[in-house]
């Protein structure tokens, strides 16, 4: 904001409408906040692979406000894929996270919750032995959500960020166990609130970041052992676009929600530690993805753990993540990325929050 000077106004004139302003303001604050207080709060829990996150937020006119949150890497699929079990070091980070959570759910009244696992818990012998370890540890139910579900969730968590004047979007959220892909066509508006993604055809695949750690190693990754890892997601990529009958990516472009995309953006950025208000949106071009990639190829894993936006819990894992996406790239060759910072947890928002007509249309009179 410029000075008062500048705009042809004494100091004086310009500071008595300024201290109104900020009456107004605080007058306008403490309305808001009691809406808040008044209004049905909802929370969105995902229990995944490879992480913990919860929001709690209300409906706004046309949207929501996140009034808290929690995020912890968990690695509950750790060993997972050899096994066939979740092993009880994993089990209890989860549970320690969990309880965090379920702390935070206490604080807020009138709660409307959803709380949901994902791939770990339905591909592991003893999911549902450990789920009963959760009720009792935390008072929490988890739900497992089956795979054309989350898929779903993701898609509408990140609707609103596809480009209106594009014909449709390639989404795709690498996991830690598994990666969900979705053809979109343009969002529709149902109501006053945030749009819905229009699913054309979706794929779980059975292949995520920690599935390609433990397969081919994350810390030493040579080129050969990159393609390697680009080598075994490509059938699955290829198998869906034929299923889903995309041929070219004519007027589309990618939208991408998980650690792997928000990382590169970050490193994209050079931001010296991540910050989500200028990752979540951002537009990456082909380039902009191929000299990320290959800066991270170059890098080493301690180099990897040192960096802010990678850290030690994602510096053996994000090269599994970008082998998925560059396999997305091959099969997929949009000219363009945009980068979501959402998914799961704002799905489940959106979708409480609009079956409980948060954002509904007036009626005409």
């Amino acid at each position: 904001m410029s000075d008062g000077r500048a705009n042809g106004a004494s100091g004086p004139q310009w500071g008595a409408p300024a201290r109104k302003r900020r009456r107004r303001r605080s007058g306008f604050d403490r309305a808001r906040r009691a809406d808040a207080r008044e209004a049905l709060h909802y929370a969105a829990l995902d229990l995944g692979t490879n992480n913990c996150r919860l929001l709690v937020a209300y409906p706004t006119s046309d949207a929501f406000q996140v009034v808290d949150s929690f995020s912890r890497i968990v690695r509950l699929g750790e060993g997972l894929s050899g096994s066939g079990h979740l092993s009880d070091t994993a089990m209890a980070r989860a549970i320690g996270a969990l309880r965090v959570c379920a702390g935070k759910l206490l604080q807020h009244r009138g709660l409307r919750t959803r709380l949901i696992a994902t791939e770990a818990c339905r591909a592991a012998a003893n999911g549902s032995d450990f789920l009963g370890r959760v009720r009792e540890a935390t008072g929490l139910a988890l739900e497992v959500i089956d795979r054309e579900t989350e898929a779903r969730l993701a898609a509408h968590g990140c609707a609103s960020l596809m480009d209106s004047e594009a014909s449709g979007a390639i989404l795709f959220d690498i996991g830690g166990g598994s990666s969900e892909l979705a053809f979109l066509g343009r969002c529709t508006t149902a109501d006053n609130g945030p749009p819905l993604a229009a699913i054309q055809a979706w794929a779980s695949l059975p292949m995520g970041v920690v599935t390609l750690a433990e397969r081919h190693g994350g810390k030493a990754v040579t080129p050969e052992i990159f393609a390697a890892m680009i080598d075994e997601v490509l059938p699955l990529v290829r198998d869906f676009a034929a299923r889903a009958g995309v041929n070219g990516t004519n007027g589309l472009h990618l939208l991408g929600t998980s650690g792997t995309v928000t990382t590169m953006a970050g490193l994209h950025l050079d931001l010296p530690f991540y910050e989500r208000r200028r990752v979540d949106g951002l537009w990456m071009t082909a380039s902009d993805m191929d000299a990320v990639v290959a800066r991270l190829l170059r890098t080493s894993y301690e180099q990897r753990v040192a960096h802010a936006c990678i850290g030690a819990e994602r510096a053996d894992l994000v090269l599994g993540g970008c082998a998925i996406l560059e396999a997305i790239r091959r099969v997929f060759p949009c000219d363009r990325l945009r980068v979501a910072d959402r998914g799961l947890r704002e799905g489940m928002l959106v979708e409480m929050m609009r079956a409980d007509g948060a954002w509904k249309r007036p009626t005409a009179s």
